[in-house]
């Protein structure tokens, strides 16, 4: 039956080159249904982040389609959209953070899309309790261990609300005990995802399928 219902992200002969004329990609092929949580892995230089950002349109694909939420996204004003309901946590949480308080952070993505200040003040809330991170709300960000800003770069995109979550290794910096909190939060939140990780013991217990990136090409990884 799952296969009857249209995937949340559809990536069809995916092509990427950097400006040096390095190919990255070289015809990737994907799809993301609902409730699915992938494990992107490969080697270091494989493309991994490259292919979370071109998702989000963060960056241009040389050739190939992209498909996110029943539309084709060309061009910078389809992935608008894109980029709210699927919500990019970059691999430096320092690229994501730039408000002066933690509360301020995960304020600032609701307000630019609308809601009201009392319903920011009540996704700031919940957001902040889901990850256990209220007593960090008046904290000043850019004082913030590097663990810490990991955690609330997920919160501020958690309080979009977003249908699926693209993770650019969310474990770094984490000990022992939050990495498990996050394995327990991760796999209970509703969201499908991707996440880019080296981390195998954690996508072990987090991913429902795992796919690699080799020589441009994706590859699905068989349990």
């Amino acid at each position: 039956m799952s296969s009857l219902i249209t995937p949340l992200i559809t990536v069809r002969d995916l092509h990427f080159s950097y400006t040096s004329g390095l190919d990255v990609l070289s015809g990737v092929d994907f799809e993301l249904r609902a409730g699915e949580r992938v494990a992107l892995t490969g080697s270091n230089g494989a493309g991994k982040s490259t292919l979370l950002r071109l998702i989000n349109g963060l960056e241009t694909a040389k050739s190939g389609e992209i498909y996110a939420f029943g539309a084709v996204r060309q061009q910078e004003k389809d992935f608008r959209e894109v980029r709210v309901r699927a919500g990019l946590v970059f691999q430096d949480p320092d690229d994501q953070l730039f408000c002066p308080t933690v509360a301020e952070d995960l304020a600032f993505g609701p307000l630019n899309i609308g809601k009201s200040r009392q319903e920011v003040v009540s996704i700031v809330e919940k957001t902040l309790k889901m990850l256990k991170l209220e007593h960090l709300a008046d904290r000043i960000t850019h004082k913030l261990s590097g663990g810490q800003k990991r955690l609330v770069a997920l919160a501020t995109v958690m309080a979009l609300e977003p249908d699926v979550l693209l993770l650019d290794e969310p474990t770094n910096d984490l000990d022992r005990d939050t990495k498990q909190h996050l394995i327990t939060l991760l796999s209970e939140l509703p969201q499908a995802m991707i996440i880019v990780s080296h981390n195998h013991h954690f996508l072990n217990k987090v991913a429902t399928r795992q796919v690699e990136l080799s020589n441009g090409r994706l590859l699905e990884q068989v349990a």
